[in-house]
């Protein structure tokens, strides 16, 4: 069946070499193929993680930037957590005020003089932590690609790559105005009400004598 007549190889065995041949090739440039999904996937979750861990460390810094310049205590860590997200977006909110008020509640004896010098190195965190928030968001809408299109798309089915977690620290006001997509101006320290002070510079026009 595979030689001919003269003890060649048979027309046969030429169809099953070059069947064969090509199934080889197929299979190769498929393994290929999964190969350089796999590593991308490899480089974007990694490039990913770091990038969140770089949020970690902006908060260990900002942390330890309030407690050298602002004298804030460890006690006041707790609520560092709660405030940290409007404080880090201030500047894109216009809400500076925020971290000043909240320093002078936690340390009242805050020398305000130190400000402007406190301000500044918060400012470049806040820099930072714009940065590596874009980078973020940049991973991930590359990984979101690689999941999406035809045929790493099925790859990524078989070898189970899984969406990215992102996770953006951002402000609750920041969320509220994407869902109903109006930014009213609010207060995120309510004003204690105080009764109105009389003012003392004005005396009452004085009554005349009655002779």
């Amino acid at each position: 069946m595979f030689k001919n007549s003269k003890g060649g190889i048979g027309v046969g065995m030429i169809i099953l070499l070059v069947v064969f041949g090509v199934f080889l090739s197929v299979g190769f440039m498929l393994f290929m193929a999964g190969m350089g999904v796999y590593n991308k996937n490899v480089d974007l979750t990694t490039q990913f993680n770091a990038q969140t861990k770089g949020n970690t460390v902006i908060y260990d810094k900002v942390w330890k930037i309030l407690q050298q310049k602002a004298g804030v205590t460890n006690q006041s860590a707790d609520k560092f957590k709660e405030i940290y997200s409007s404080i880090i977006n201030a500047r894109y909110e216009g809400k500076d005020n925020v971290l000043m008020n909240w320093i002078q509640e936690q340390n009242p004896t805050f020398d305000m003089s130190l400000w402007k010098d406190l301000s500044l190195s918060i400012e470049s965190q806040r820099t930072e932590f714009a940065v590596v928030q874009q980078k973020l968001i940049d991973i991930k809408r590359e990984h979101d690609l690689l999941r999406s299109k035809f045929p790493n798309n099925i790859f990524c089915m078989i070898l189970g790559i899984r969406e990215l977690e992102l996770k953006l620290v951002t402000s609750s006001r920041t969320e509220k105005a994407f869902e109903i997509g109006v930014d009213d101006d609010v207060e995120l320290f309510e004003k204690t009400s105080t009764p109105p002070v009389k003012n003392t510079s004005q005396t009452e026009p004085k009554r005349a004598k009655v002779l």
